[in-house]
């Protein structure tokens, strides 16, 4: 499959990709990630890796949408659920609970 990452035309195969990353051990996860064979990757690891270029020149949404094209599960990091204006000393007093009685 022809795809486009950082502006530079890739021919990616989902053999391919599985052969790249064959050996290649996954960095901790953060953020978005990949899952290629049993292992999960970071987004930013497999485009560097099958497109050896450095990191910085290309987003994260163009790996992901040329792995999930490619037939690979993606995974996305869901947005968090919007706080309550809470004071500093209710967000510290929440963070440290309920008393409970002994």
């Amino acid at each position: 499959m022809r795809c486009v990452i950082a502006r530079f035309p890739f021919e990616l195969t989902k053999g391919g990709v599985l052969e790249s990353m064959k050996g290649v051990k996954p960095e901790p996860v953060t953020g978005q990630s990949v899952i290629i064979g049993r292992r999960h990757y970071p987004v930013k690891q497999v485009g560097q890796v099958i497109t050896r270029q450095d990191r910085r020149d290309f987003s994260a949404a163009e790996v992901l949408r040329a792995m999930a094209q490619l037939g690979f599960t993606c995974r996305v990091v869901p947005e968090a659920a919007p706080q309550d204006d809470l004071s500093p000393m209710q967000q510290a007093s929440a963070m440290l609970g309920t008393p409970v009685t002994v």
